[in-house]
């Protein structure tokens, strides 16, 4: 069962889910002296994925390239939550709580105001928090309105230059790769890792999962191991 959260604890959560779900809002309706505040939870989100081949060679081939480990392999679970009606999905919003190497996370993306979707890149705005307990966070988001719309799992490990991260993750649909950073960084660790851009996409892990279902016929409806394997063995 989720820990119980005090009266006082449970408006201090819903402040915070009112403030990342409606950031794009608050950030120019609120009094100036907020603005910092606001600022310390977002950033800038600079991604593109391709696929790496086997993970443990191409984690050694990153080495020699100059990268090294900051993370080593571990699980990493996610739940996206979202309204019975996916109101946040119809915006093309994201509310996760993710849990990996021992940490909570709660996330809430979204695109930039002048998002381009013919990029080569794909650009959110993220604003995030740590979380001391996943289970009672989840249990405030219900309390909400939102529920869990999809679970996600892989087992990640990333790696950095010092100037951007680059992650392998290895899930139940496949092995993929995620470079994190400026465009410009990220056009130099493409070359650096022998790369071709052709090789590159950006499509979101959801979105993968709904193309995997389409070509296998799989009737699973998370992207979980134990949900996904059973039915890849028969």
């Amino acid at each position: 069962m989720p820990a119980a959260l005090s009266p006082f604890s449970q408006g201090v959560l819903w402040i915070f889910l009112s403030l990342i779900v409606n950031f794009q809002y608050l950030s120019t309706s609120f009094p100036p002296a907020t603005a910092p505040i606001l600022n310390r939870m977002r950033h800038a989100e600079i991604e593109l994925k391709f696929c790496p081949g086997n993970p443990r060679e191409f984690q050694a081939h990153a080495v020699e390239r100059g990268f090294t480990v900051l993370t080593a392999r571990a699980l990493e679970r996610n739940v996206l939550f979202d309204t019975a009606e996916r109101t946040l999905l119809a915006q093309r919003q994201l509310l996760r709580m993710r849990e990996y190497n021992g940490a909570w996370v709660l996330t809430h993306k979204r695109p930039p105001a002048n998002n381009d979707d013919t990029s080569f890149y794909k650009e959110r705005v993220e604003t995030e928090t740590h979380v001391d307990d996943g289970d009672a966070m989840g249990a405030v988001l219900v309390e909400l309105g939102y529920s869990p719309a999809f679970r996600y799992e892989k087992f990640r490990t990333e790696l950095t230059d010092g100037e951007g991260t680059l992650v392998l993750d290895e899930t139940p649909i496949g092995d993929f790769a995620e470079l994190e950073g400026a465009p410009e960084w990220i056009d130099r660790a493409l070359e650096r890792l022998n790369v071709p851009r052709e090789m590159c996409f950006t499509d979101s892990y959801g979105r993968m999962f709904l193309d995997w279902k389409a070509r296998s016929g799989s009737s699973a409806e998370n992207m979980t191991f134990d949900e996904i394997a059973p039915l890849v063995a028969q």
